[in-house]
């Protein structure tokens, strides 16, 4: 017998005995994470003292989450973005320099391959909606314009739903498109405003935040995810600050510095310039891409 398989279980020496065991790991870091794991998690049975009856209903909740999981559903992140977990790991792995835009998660309805399109199209395709213009600039951080930065871009309709979630009823990439900066950094593109949704909660992770008195809203926002040669890509949205639920987002999406002003203009001559009917919002917002490592 090993040392490290010696050693009788008790209350006391839990976490000694049972990491002990791992001592042969073929996998550092997978031993690492297994000994802190273990470490928290004796930890809380110790200070919550669970009976066995609730042991048990904490086993049959993760099960419920992962048999409620598919080959279009992820309830296992959806308990991690409901927990602020999603956000932390992103927080952890996107520290920024100063001035840089701040990232957020990505979220589940991001769609490879959407068109490419020139600068300035609508990326609203069954007219929708209340209209909307986008611009901003791609910078640095000394504050130079970053050309050909591809700026890719998706968003909710103003029901709440991305287009994935509709098929047959919106068309395909509605409401998604690609960009591509000239030399001054400028973006600009026309959609619709978006409107705060709600995850998934017909599932076990939905249950859990009505027990919470909890609501399962997302406030209204835009994804985008920006690239460009030397620099780090950014995943973030842009948030409308005046959302019933900016200050409650379900996943902790929400950082200050996303905040974008959506301003409703009465400007005819230049609703007819983009196309539109008559009022449109605007939304103008800068990105700062950090220099890559």
């Amino acid at each position: 017998m090993d040392m490290h398989e010696k050693g009788y279980f008790t209350e006391e020496n839990s976490v000694e005995v049972v990491t002990g065991r791992n001592a042969n790991a073929q996998n550092e870091r997978l031993k690492q994470v297994l000994e802190v794991v273990t470490r928290k998690l004796h930890e809380a049975v110790k200070e919550l003292e669970p009976t066995q009856d609730e042991w048990m209903e904490a086993i049959f909740f993760l099960t419920r989450t992962g048999q409620t999981c598919n080959e279009w559903r992820q309830e296992f992140i959806l308990l991690s973005d409901v927990l602020g977990v999603s956000m932390l790991v992103d927080a952890i792995n996107n520290r920024k320099p100063s001035g840089a835009s701040e990232s957020t998660v990505l979220g589940p309805f991001h769609v490879a391959d959407a068109p490419e399109l020139p600068m300035g199209a609508n990326i609203c395709l069954d007219a929708k909606g209340e209209d909307m213009v986008i611009s901003g600039r791609i910078l640095d951080t000394e504050g130079r314009p970053i050309a050909n930065a591809v700026i890719d871009v998706w968003q909710a309709n103003d029901e709440g739903f991305y287009d994935v979630q509709q098929k047959g009823v919106q068309p395909d990439f509605n409401l998604r498109g690609v960009f591509r900066t000239g030399a001054d950094g400028t973006y600009w593109f026309r959609a619709v405003k978006p409107k705060y949704y709600p995850i998934p909660d017909d599932g076990p992770v939905g249950q859990l935040l009505g027990k919470l008195g909890r609501h399962p809203y997302r406030p209204a926002h835009l994804h985008y995810i920006i690239k460009a040669d030397g620099f780090e890509t950014l995943v973030t949205h842009i948030f409308d600050p005046d959302d019933p639920y900016i200050h409650s987002d379900a996943v902790f999406g929400v950082k200050e510095s996303l905040l974008a002003e959506f301003v409703l203009r009465m400007d005819p001559q230049r609703a007819a310039e983009y196309g539109f009917a008559a009022e449109f919002w605007e939304v103008k917002h800068d990105f700062v891409l950090a220099p890559a490592q």
